[in-house]
């Protein structure tokens, strides 16, 4: 028997952390309670203001068994 995953991609921000970020992104999909297992951050930058680091972003794909 095949398996077939969804995944999505999405982007999350902080001001703190890319780790924050990462939970940023991932709290956002909808229904991820509802069977997305895992993710992967496929891209990683930021934002500077002033010479210092004012936002950190991610790139996540989150994915998902389907029934």
């Amino acid at each position: 028997m095949s398996t077939v995953y969804d995944k999505i991609e999405v982007v999350g921000t902080s001001t703190q952390s890319l780790s924050d970020a990462v939970r940023n992104a991932v709290a956002g999909v909808e229904g991820v309670s509802e069977g997305y297992s895992w993710f992967e951050v496929v891209e990683q930058r930021g934002a500077v203001k002033e010479g210092k680091v004012a936002e950190f972003q991610v790139t996540v794909k989150v994915g998902r068994r389907k029934a």
